[in-house]
């Protein structure tokens, strides 16, 4: 079986999209498929390069904020296109942008097979463009997208069962499968280090630095917790927000709130892996995540979750107990949730046992086996 991903940026490190993507590659190739990418060059000459390589498009006026974001977007050459499509079985897309419309169209002329994943919300893209929450736009461009993509695949992967619903409800008629990105599991069992409890307790939050991650939320909880001055942050990711979260965590400090400055940095998989293996809680306070494997990594490590409830965060799916959730945005319910899980360190550590367990349920091996058979699926028409 020949499968062609393709996606705008594959290679950089702090993006979910692009880890899935190549994650999935990988272990596709694992089992005996043969599975190809099409995106722009790894701006790393010395990395791993795409096998149908795009140059890099610099978008007018938006460039800055795109970069910012970590995004990229191919220069779309229909020749190449048409090549990597020919050679395909089955053309999987990994996103609903420009490059997408031109190989979908290549794709079904070619008569060739074609699915997709969800992986953004159209808010995912528009809050990074300064538009509000309830945009306009953003039922606009998800019709569009529908139109001009996922209507035209036979089936379409859903991370989560509220990533399912939402296409659902905004009128995409392939078949929707609920897979998700899945992670891959340790051989050996998780060791969660348990910190003393008369030392800095470690908090952990994880993503880019982005208007809809929202990582405000935890900072400005920090004034009301009692535990505030126990608490050490770190924010693993990079973003157009770093230097304004910075800014806030130094008041924070020196106001006496904190009595650590909160980490900002990006990290290697190896090193979160350890972050979160020594983090009391992790925190996630994005208001638009179609699943939030960060998330999910940090739980197999046996971090225990506290996760912003809302009608865009499909990460809900993975609290085990209402005590891991909050109302999205509510810094002051969110401090009470951190100091409920200080002031119960038996339950806390009872169900970062049972959290570590659930991860099992997202294994990668089990997800890239149902993708193969929905390839398989559209390939025979079904």
């Amino acid at each position: 079986m020949k499968v062609l991903f393709i996606c705008n940026n594959a290679f950089n490190p702090g993006n979910g999209l692009s880890m899935s993507a190549r994650t999935t590659i990988r272990n596709l190739r694992s089992r005996g498929v043969d599975a190809r990418l099409m995106a722009v060059r790894n701006p790393d000459a010395s990395g791993p390069q795409p096998d149908f390589p795009l140059e890099h498009f610099v978008f007018p006026v938006f460039e800055p904020i795109i970069r910012a974001n970590g995004f990229c977007y191919a220069k779309i050459d229909r020749r190449r296109i048409e090549e990597a499509v020919r050679w395909a079985d089955v053309v999987h897309f990994e996103e609903a942008l420009p490059l997408e419309w031109v190989a979908v169209n290549i794709a079904k002329k070619l008569g060739k097979p074609c699915v997709a994943t969800f992986h953004l919300y159209p808010q995912n893209i528009t809050a990074n463009l300064g538009l509000r929450k309830k945009s306009l736009v953003n039922p606009i461009l998800m019709k569009h997208w529908n139109a001009i993509v996922f209507n035209k695949c036979s089936d379409v992967q859903c991370p989560t069962e509220a990533a399912r619903d939402y296409l659902k409800n905004s009128g995409c008629t392939a078949r929707l499968h609920v897979i998700s990105n899945g992670v891959r599991l340790a051989e050996e069992p998780v060791q969660h280090v348990a910190p003393p409890t008369d030392t800095l307790l470690e908090v952990l939050c994880i993503g880019r630095l982005s208007n809809e991650k929202s990582q405000q939320t935890l900072l400005r909880a920090m004034r009301h917790s009692k535990y505030a001055d126990r608490l050490r942050l770190t924010f693993a990711g990079n973003g157009p927000k770093e230097k304004k979260y910075k800014r806030l965590a130094q008041r924070l400090f020196n106001e006496g709130t904190l009595s650590i400055l909160p980490n900002f940095g990006f990290y290697t998989q190896q090193e979160l892996a350890e972050l979160a293996r020594r983090a009391y809680l992790y925190i996630h306070c994005a208001w638009a995540e179609v699943e939030g494997l960060s998330c999910l990594e940090a739980l197999r490590q046996g971090a225990v979750p506290i996760i912003g409830e809302g009608p865009l965060i499909g990460t809900t799916q993975f609290a085990l107990t209402p005590k891991s959730l909050y109302p999205l945005g509510d810094s002051k319910a969110l401090a009470e949730r951190i100091d409920w899980w200080i002031e119960n360190r038996e339950e806390h550590d009872r169900m970062s046992r049972e959290y570590a367990e659930s991860a099992k349920k997202f294994n990668v091996e089990d997800s890239v086996g149902r993708i193969i058979e929905m390839y398989e699926s559209a390939i025979k028409g079904e």
